[in-house]
């Protein structure tokens, strides 16, 4: 702090401020203007180890008292460099990067990627109806997983330890089901240009009826555990508070908007995947606070729910992969003593009987397909908002430039307009209610 009568001999910028140099000058009169100012106003540092920041996000704060005068964040603790990586691999590997980005919602990294791929190739009206259909589905049931995160960990950050056990509980009945259609819990890289890398294994819709008519029951339990409990109601309500405008101002989108009241939705909005020709509703409050954010989230599951069970219902036998054979992944893959991998029929196949397929399959795996000139725009509407890729081909048969929007990486420039002028325990709560994960805002 410098005396207003003195000019600083150096002025220098730091995460924690601005800090001035000070040489000469009156030091009676430095030391004095030091007694008068608030002793109480401190800067403190939340994370980035800090178990309610959702991974490594680092919040600078400054406090009076308990009050939160400004607050910052500080990101990057989790910078992975997958936009700069998937330069160097072909379009079809890529997608074993970008579903590791947000790594709670992989399937809508997945399918936005690969619909972006796809426009650059012109066939996003030769993709097999059952391979949109099982793209849905999936979605759908990752929606719900996500959602279970954000109650989970909340609820976990509340004191409602209940509420974390059985989030957890249900989340895992999604991740069983995604372990028997793709063979991996996350991280799948299941959704390909073109299609899917296989289709749904033998059991996978009686499975999935199963738990649509157990988590219906589940579901429930939340209504009497949160929206019915006074205390977790007066945690959340008026908290984190950002009405229209600041969210239009910010970017934000997703539960965050909707809870403002707009019901902007791009499965409604510019639907795609075949999301036009399903009956669902879009969620809103008016309440622009934090509980009004979990209402949504709870509402959304059910809606999931209803697509998921059209889904089903919807399911007929057909190709999971487009036909054009300079496209499709030469994959047929079978669960086997060692994991998932090609099935050893389709290998005999291919290298005994089929000289054609052979050199598909070392073309297509050493050197990956090519993709015309241009750049392209693909967005789908994530558990926490717009998810939108913006891929750029040279002609060759890598990307020259895949950049993601990511949600969480948007709606987290709201925490500040979210928190200053509320308690430090707010913060928790404001960001709990942006449901950031922090391996979609590094990359």
């Amino acid at each position: 702090m410098t005396s207003p009568t003195h000019a600083p001999a150096g002025v220098r910028e730091t995460t924690e401020g601005t800090v001035y140099d000070v040489t000469g000058g009156d030091w009676d009169q430095i030391a004095a203007d030091i007694a008068q100012s608030d002793d109480e106003r401190i800067i403190v540092n939340m994370g980035p180890q800090h178990p309610s920041t959702h991974g490594v996000l680092r919040l600078i704060l400054e406090i009076d008292g308990e009050t939160v005068t400004e607050a910052r964040c500080g990101i990057g603790y989790l910078h992975t460099g997958i936009e700069k990586n998937l330069e160097f691999r072909t379009w079809t590997q890529g997608t074993t990067f970008v579903t590791r980005m947000d790594y709670v919602m992989p399937f809508f990294n997945e399918a936005a990627y690969c619909l972006a791929v796809e426009k650059l190739l012109g066939i996003e009206d030769d993709i097999p109806d059952r391979a949109t259909l099982i793209r849905v589905l999936l979605m759908e049931l990752n929606r719900i997983s996500s959602h279970m995160v954000f109650t989970a960990t909340g609820g976990m950050e509340l004191g409602a330890t209940t509420v974390a056990i059985f989030g957890f509980r249900d989340r895992e009945m999604v991740l069983d089901l995604f372990e028997l259609i793709t063979g991996l819990r996350m991280n799948h890289a299941y959704i390909r240009p073109g299609g899917l890398s296989q289709d749904l294994p033998p059991g996978a819709v009686d499975a999935l009826r199963e738990f649509i008519k157990k988590m219906r029951k589940n579901l429930a339990e939340y209504q009497k555990l949160c929206v019915g409990n006074p205390v977790f109601k007066a945690r959340l309500k008026d908290i984190g508070y950002l009405d229209l405008a600041g969210c239009m101002a910010l970017g934000a989108t997703g539960p965050i908007l909707r809870s403002a009241g707009l019901p902007h939705d791009l499965r409604k909005t510019q639907p795609y995947c075949g999301y036009d020709t399903f009956d669902f509703e879009v969620p809103t409050t008016d309440t622009c606070d934090s509980f009004g954010r979990f209402l949504l989230r709870l509402e959304e599951m059910h809606q999931s729910l209803r697509i998921v069970e059209q889904c089903v219902d919807r399911l007929e036998p057909g190709p999971v992969m487009v036909a054009d054979k300079k496209i499709a992944w030469p994959a047929q893959l079978a669960l086997g003593p060692d994991g998932l991998g090609n099935s050893l029929d389709h290998i005999k196949k291919i290298m005994g009987t089929s000289m054609e397929a052979l050199i598909h399959h070392f073309k297509l795996v050493t050197e990956g397909f090519r993709v015309p000139p241009g750049q392209t725009y693909a967005a789908v509407e994530s558990p926490k908002g717009e998810l939108g890729v913006h891929a750029v081909s040279d002609g060759g048969t890598r990307p020259y430039r895949v950049h993601f929007r990511d949600p969480s990486f948007t709606n987290l420039q709201s925490m500040a307009a979210m928190c200053e002028g509320g308690q430090v325990a707010d913060v928790i709560v404001a960001v709990a209610s942006i449901d950031p994960v922090m391996g979609g805002v590094d990359r």
